[in-house]
């Protein structure tokens, strides 16, 4: 279990009870679901204002989420906060920028989809919208031109799935936060039964920006949506509504309305943790993990090891999910030195061993405190097994009859070079003879084929 440390985690309204199985859309999504299930791994790139000022997001914004300014604030009186951090507009100048690299790194890290953030909840747009001029390319941006599009053409190139990440909420926007002398906080500041057509202005904007984010940029694969507080109850965004226009150019959208629950959240998406055996949600699901601690770029952050993630993508995949790990670009448009080695070495370890994990199901038999965790696919099964850092690799390995489901076994192969490991049946488990050498990452990872 990852722990959380921040306060901008949400609980899901439902994780558990919902079944999609009668929503009018289902047989336009029921194969995009698998082909996702498939995929295993992603992508999710946070990058905007927030990286020009090295805080967490655009969370310092929001008086009422204090966690976010401490230990020390960005700017001590949060007003002064509000103004400067909105004007970074005209310093954010990404001249590194190069898309091609990314998109290069991430297919060599063995990505297969990507979800990029086209507009936080501090309203700055990473795309060319025509509904504000705040964003890149507008009147008061340095930077000419559309990071999205050129992002998505990049990553299409190189056989990478497109998704777009976008806030329901947009604290810049008039409609939205009101400078009526409240408080604000992460919801509209302000009684949206009272100002109905105040609220309709920003239930357009939105439905209108995500029409343009749908429609202008060619294949979309999943549309992620945040800022679980808004979009029902005194904040509804109309989403049957709304899930019919984006879905106009792409019918099998997988539409991700994070924590909402229901109908529109297609597939669910556990923040910073990996569920116990007893929490795996009954739907499709993806844990997403940024590669620090933080999603945008820290100058302070601390990455967690490549092992650290190796064994995330495992414990993952063998619960039977997606894992979702986070890049945060620095303000130049650059990979940070600390994320182009974890991707490096992911990209590595997952050229020998992907077979084990891309398009592979969980077993039926799952327990947390199992030795080797495994993974199927077709006639075969994968299992991994790590030990204690600096232990001595073993010879033999005990392989229990129930993490191939009660299968008999007909061969046994390292999964990276393809070795015969030798085998024997001893009551409920079988005894494993293991090639000697050094196994990378301290991760045993095998091909079992069953008669």
């Amino acid at each position: 279990m990852v722990k959380v440390q921040r306060g901008d985690i949400m609980e899901p309204l439902s994780i558990q009870s919902y079944s999609q199985e009668n929503d009018p859309e289902r047989s336009l999504i029921q194969k995009k679901l698998t082909w996702f299930e498939d995929q295993k791994l992603g992508v999710i790139f946070h990058w905007g204002l927030y990286a020009e000022a090295g805080i967490v997001e655009s969370w310092q914004l929001s008086e009422e989420d204090e966690w976010a300014r401490k230990p020390v604030a960005w700017r001590e009186d949060v007003k002064e906060l509000q103004r400067d951090y909105w004007n970074l507009i005209e310093t954010f100048n990404p001249t590194e920028f190069d898309p091609k690299e990314w998109a290069r790194l991430c297919r060599q890290a063995g990505f297969k989809y990507m979800i990029f953030t086209t507009k936080h909840h501090d309203g700055f747009h990473l795309y060319d919208t025509q509904e504000s001029d705040f964003k890149v390319g507008g009147s008061r941006s340095p930077y000419k031109g559309d990071i999205y599009r050129d992002v998505v053409e990049a990553f299409r190139d190189e056989g990478i799935a497109i998704g777009a990440y976008y806030s329901k909420a947009d604290w810049y926007s008039p409609d939205y936060w009101v400078d009526n002398g409240t408080k604000k906080g992460r919801r509209a500041n302000y009684d949206t039964l009272l100002e109905a057509d105040r609220w309709e202005r920003y239930v357009q904007y939105v439905h209108r920006e995500l029409e343009e984010i749908t429609q202008n940029y060619g294949q979309t694969d999943i549309l992620w949506l945040d800022a679980g507080w808004c979009g029902k109850g005194r904040e509804d965004l109309r989403m049957d509504e709304l899930a019919e226009k984006v879905r106009k150019t792409n019918p099998d959208l997988l539409i991700v309305d994070r924590m909402m629950g229901g109908r529109h959240e297609n597939y669910v998406t556990p923040e910073r943790r990996i569920p116990r055996v007893q929490e795996i949600p009954n739907q499709t699901w993806e844990s997403n993990i940024p590669l620090g601690r933080d999603w945008g770029y820290v100058p302070t952050d601390r990455y967690k090891s490549s092992q650290e993630i190796i064994s995330l993508v495992i414990d993952v995949v063998t619960k039977g999910g997606n894992l979702l790990l986070g890049v945060g670009p620095k303000p130049d448009g650059t990979f940070t030195e600390e994320s182009k080695k974890i991707l490096n070495d992911l990209g590595q370890w997952l050229t020998v061993n992907g077979e084990g994990i891309y398009g592979t199901r969980a077993i039926s038999d799952l327990t947390d405190d199992r030795q080797w965790k495994v993974t199927k696919k077709e006639t075969y099964y994968y299992g991994f097994y790590e030990w204690p850092k600096g232990c001595t690799s073993p010879k033999e390995l005990v392989f229990s009859k129930q993490d191939v489901e009660g299968h008999p076994i007909k061969g046994i192969w390292t999964l990276d070079k393809g070795e015969i490991v030798d085998f024997k049946e001893k009551g409920t488990d079988y005894l494993l003879t293991l090639p000697k050498r050094d196994y990378a990452w301290d991760i045993i990872a095998l091909k079992i084929e069953i008669s």
